[in-house]
């Protein structure tokens, strides 16, 4: 299995998203409990044996993807690790959010 890390990046993404989720839900539960799952879905997909996720050259170099609920996460696979570089809203401009 490869260890998961979270770059600095995705870090600052889960803080924002639960900051977000708790005051839309005024339940700090709430939001534990999604990052807590959404850090679960990051752990299974490190676990499979082969490359998951869908290819994302137009956005960075190396950079791969798979969507949770309404949020697409985006990392690479770096020797034995597997290295969550973002979380974002779905809904977003992606190609503005990495390019920018």
């Amino acid at each position: 299995m490869k260890r998961v890390i979270y770059l600095a990046t995705a870090r600052r993404d889960l803080r924002q998203l639960r900051a977000y989720l708790t005051e839309a839900s005024r339940s700090p539960n709430v939001s534990r409990n999604f990052l807590l799952r959404i850090r679960s879905y990051c752990d299974h997909l490190a676990s499979l044996p082969f490359e998951m996720g869908r290819e994302r050259p137009e956005l960075a170099p190396n950079l791969r993807s798979a969507v949770f609920e309404d949020y697409v996460i985006f990392f690479r696979y770096i020797e034995d690790r597997f290295a969550v570089v973002n979380i974002v809203e779905g809904h977003r401009d992606m190609t503005g959010y990495f390019l920018k």
